[in-house]
């Protein structure tokens, strides 16, 4: 039986201020908004998450990220839409969401690092991480999706 968001927030609210502090050391890490949001809407699409598909979307028009990323997401390796350091970081993203069953090797580390720095490499691997937190909180408990914001 889906739920609004608010009755998850009401009834664990140190939970929620916790998911919320690791949200907010993500904004203050120095990675751009735009790439932040492309992170968390990718994996949401691999785990199917409607709430934080429809939440990061709305998001992600409000960080300025252009229409035509957005559309092309779900093929960002065949689309000539993305930046070297945006498609390191979707990699790195499908790489952590896919996992199960497959260790994550040195080899993959040392790609996504060509891009990042250590500091940064580090917030964007707690950042997809905590998404698919959100992604798996929210399906488990049916949470609604909010709604579509131009």
């Amino acid at each position: 039986m889906p739920i609004p968001i608010k009755q998850f927030t009401n009834a664990v609210p140190e939970i929620y201020a916790a998911l919320g502090a690791i949200s907010q050391a993500t904004k203050e890490s120095g990675l751009a908004p735009g790439l932040v949001e492309l992170v968390k809407i990718r994996a949401s699409q691999i785990n199917g998450c409607a709430y934080c598909l429809q939440f990061h979307s709305n998001m992600a028009r409000k960080a300025g990220v252009p229409m035509a990323q957005l559309d092309q997401l779900n093929a960002w390796r065949a689309s000539a839409l993305f930046s070297e350091r945006e498609r390191a970081a979707l990699a790195w993203t499908e790489r952590l969401t896919l996992q199960a069953g497959h260790h994550v090797t040195e080899q993959d580390r040392v790609k996504v690092c060509e891009q990042f720095s250590e500091a940064e490499f580090t917030h964007l691997t707690v950042a997809i991480g905590h998404i698919n937190l959100w992604n798996r909180v929210n399906d488990g408990l049916g949470i609604l999706a909010p709604e579509a914001q131009a």
